[in-house]
């Protein structure tokens, strides 16, 4: 069974797999640990990940990227049209009332949702993993910003069951970095430890304050600045060198969309630069209108450039800080992950506003990950993992609403506030004469993303009735905030309240002992009756249907997703597979016309090679005209034809290079055998002689077998089948080895044991004693005690 842990990036995903001997990271076909969360699309199939990033200058129209920005967001979302839309060239449009793109994808127009161009991604990340781990993969655990709603988490639950996974939890980014920092940890007893988790990626900043006990986790306080990030600090650079580059070549990059892109790569690898160098030159050649740009940056430039967006470090951490309710006394360690906190005047930033150090013992790039491989193990009955409780809260608090009725004054109640624990359970009790809706909203719409409905969902419950009595019936309403930070009803039962008489125990005082000594028994205490006392109990009478309705797709919709994803996925290995057998035979073709006028020359007769150096040049030939767009079997009846002719003269050409080892091994084994058959050695002493007999035959009749067939061979052209082959000559010694090995291995036999007396013998000696030697040995024993008295 697999566990997986997904750090589901903006730029970037990072997988991460929990197996015996602890958490290893998943590298790509490329041997990256990190895919670019990237899906391009292209006139014969997608490319997603590595493949997209080659695709991402070239064909940027048709390339998507911000996937994670784009979840459960629509089209007139402020931050899609107005933020996001920077980062993506392809256009954007609206997919059943989602944000999605309009793509050029196997020559038609196209369009996908962005539940889907997520579910393409998450596909690639499962090929990935088992690739790497031979097994298939369906549960996994997947990382989300904090600040996520119930409506993205929801997409990214959608695209999961889209590309076959199973999330057995959405996991906090913070929340699993902490986790993957406690697992490791010897954490106190009594006292708790708090940390603060800085995390900095290249979209997002999130805060968490979290304090460990042993064995338990909680999150304290969070805060997030949901447009701080690693691209940030590289639209600073694009800025002002753009305008640079306008005023010193005359040239708008603003206006030029592949520049636009061009000049944001050069300055992101720019930004990496000066976080290690003092100053970093950029160079891009052509940019625009065959003009080459080049610049020197400072890091002091880049501070004093990005003093706006620095600014705004600290906020979070006292927003979390506050929501914990500690102050900077109380903290003990500041961690820093996201690749964004290499920049070393963000680390003197925080570092500064706590007044200690700030730590970076976790992998920046991989905390996240291992965090939710930690996760997934822990939710897996698979792994033992060392238990470590985790008590995680949500960002937004939700309320439930309702239509106002006269058994109801009220109609709405927070049911999770903010800082509530996840996972968290709660029944609402109502009182109804007929079928009744709820619906849940989040409490403060001014806290949310910029463009989110507050609407979460709606919950109708059916089958109500009045009491026989006509009073209003009393139900029970269980809801949930479940393990992914996502709102449910999970169900709705009525309550009958019953009046029940139970028994109650008095207590007096005892019995008092009397002096009768009489011996009379006691008379008998009059019975008391039993008293007893009316209490009221709830009582589930009977469970009543619930229709909801959500944020995530409709079922039919998911379906045909899962249909389309499918078939997209079968056309990209169908094609992945044609172009590997195209390249194959196209190999084929340059290394073999190579080998004929080379090393093949001496074992293929003129005409048969003049005949096949034209069939390989045909081929080529086809390859790059009618063969250029070619089905994959075709290819492979070209390349088997070719085989028919070239393999049979590549095998005549490696056997006469392997055939002179072949027969040194087998002379060797024969004269090794035969010299130990003949040796007087004394390990072969014990060896009997028809046993060395028989290995020196067995020499003989292989060495016959052998000068036989070679000299036979020596009359064979180097252009005709051999009549012996180097693997025959090889299957000989292992025969010989066999016949021979046990039978000089023998071992010695064991030395026999020296013979004891027979009891017979002991026997005669005793019947030979005379009884005049028994009386004599009485004489002299009796006088030696008269001596001795």
């Amino acid at each position: 069974m697999s566990v997986v842990g997904i750090d589901f990036g903006n730029l970037q995903s990072v997988i991460a797999v929990a197996r015996n001997r602890g958490i290893d990271v998943i590298c790509n076909e490329v041997s990256n640990r990190a895919t670019p969360a990237l899906v391009s699309f292209g006139i014969k199939q997608r490319y997603i990940g590595e493949s997209a990033k080659t695709q991402e200058i070239s064909n940027f129209k048709n390339t998507v990227g911000s996937l994670k920005r784009l979840a459960g967001k629509t089209f007139q979302d402020p931050e899609v049209q107005e933020i996001e839309k920077q980062y993506i060239n392809a256009d954007l449009v609206d997919v059943h009332g989602q944000v999605g793109v309009k793509v050029i994808y196997l020559g038609q127009e196209t369009t996908f949702s962005n539940v889907q161009l997520i579910a393409m991604y998450l596909t690639k990340l499962k090929e990935i993993t088992q690739s790497e781990i031979k097994i298939p993969i369906f549960d996994v655990v997947i990382s989300v910003p904090g600040w996520f709603t119930d409506i993205q988490r929801r997409a990214i639950l959608d695209a999961a069951e889209i590309a076959g996974l199973n999330p057995l939890r959405l996991l906090n980014d913070t929340t699993a970095a902490a986790l993957g920092y406690g697992i490791t940890k010897t954490l106190p007893e009594d006292k708790p430890r708090h940390v603060v988790f800085c995390n900095i990626g290249h979209s997002t900043y999130s805060v968490s304050v979290v304090a460990y006990v042993k064995g338990q986790l909680t999150v304290k306080g969070t805060a997030f600045d949901r447009h701080f990030g690693g691209r940030n600090f590289d639209q600073v650079i694009v800025d002002h060198l753009a305008a640079e580059f306008k005023e010193k070549k005359k040239i708008d990059v603003y206006s030029n969309n592949k520049a636009l892109l061009r000049l944001r790569t050069a300055a992101e690898k720019l930004k990496k630069v000066l976080s290690a160098n003092p100053q970093a030159p950029i160079n891009i050649e052509s940019i625009m209108n065959d003009i080459d740009v080049s610049s020197i940056v400072t890091r002091s430039d880049f501070e004093e450039w990005a003093k706006d967006t620095l600014d705004r470090i600290e906020n979070p951490l006292k927003e979390a800080l506050e929501q914990s309710g500690l102050t900077i006394a109380d903290i003990d360690a500041i961690e820093m992950i996201g690749g964004s906190t290499r920049i070393p005047i963000i680390k003197d930033r925080i570092s500064k506003f706590f007044g200690k150090d700030v730590s970076t013992t976790l992998n920046q790039d991989e905390a996240v990950a291992r965090g939710c491989a930690f996760q997934c193990a822990m939710l897996s009955p698979v792994f033992k993992v060392r238990e470590l409780r985790v008590h995680d809260i949500t960002s937004y608090p939700i309320k439930i609403t309702w239509l106002s009725t006269p058994e109801d004054d009220d109609t709405e109640i927070v049911v999770f506030d903010r800082g509530n624990g996840i996972p968290s359970t709660k029944a609402l009790t109502f009182y109804r004469k007929e079928p009744f809706d709820l619906e849940a909203r989040y409490a403060n719409p001014a806290t949310l993303p910029t463009g989110i409905n507050p609407w979460i969902g709606r919950y109708s419950v059916k089958n109500v009735e009045p009491t026989p009595t006509g009073e209003p019936a009393q139900v029970k309403v269980k809801t949930k905030l479940n393990i992914h930070g996502v709102m449910a009803v999970e169900s709705a039962y009525l309550v009958e309240e019953k009046v029940e008489e139970v028994p109650v125990a008095e207590t007096g005082p005892a019995p008092m002992d009397t002096d009768d000594k009489s011996g009379a028994a006691p008379a008998a205490a009059p019975a008391e009756p039993v008293k007893t006392k009316k209490v009221k109990k709830l009582v589930r009478k009977g469970d009543l249907p619930v229709s909801i309705g959500t944020t995530s797709l409709d079922k039919t919709i998911l379906n045909q997703f899962r249909e389309g994803e499918n078939e997209m996925a079968s056309t990209d290995r169908l094609i992945a597979d044609t172009e590997e057998r195209k390249n194959a035979l196209e190999e084929y073709v340059y290394d073999t016309r190579s080998k004929m006028e080379l090393q093949f020359t001496e074992f293929v007769d003129s005409a048969t090679r003049k005949s096949f150096v034209a069939q390989l040049n045909e081929a080529e030939d086809w390859l790059y005209g009618d063969g250029e767009d070619a089905l994959k079997s075709a290819y492979v009846i070209k390349l088997d034809e070719l085989k028919k002719v070239g393999v049979p003269i590549a095998e005549r050409y490696r056997d006469a290079e392997e055939r002179p080892r072949a027969e040194k091994l087998l002379r060797e084994s024969m004269q090794q055998f035969q010299s130990n058959a003949l040796s007087s050695e004394e390990r072969f002493a014990h060896i009997s002689v028809d046993d060395k007999q028989q290995v020196v035959d067995q020499c003989d009749k292989a060495r016959r077998w052998l000068d036989e067939h070679l000299a036979k061979q020596e009359n064979v052209p180097k252009t005709e089948t051999p009549l012996v082959w180097a693997k025959d000559i090889l299957k000989q010694r292992e025969d010989l080895v066999h016949f021979c090995s046990p039978l000089l291995s023998k071992p010695k036999p064991a030395p026999k044991p020296a013979e004891a007396p027979k009891p017979e013998e002991k026997s005669e000696e005793k019947s030979e004693e005379k009884p005049e030697d028994k009386k004599e040995e009485k004489k002299d024993e009796e006088k030696a005690e008269m001596d001795i008295d």
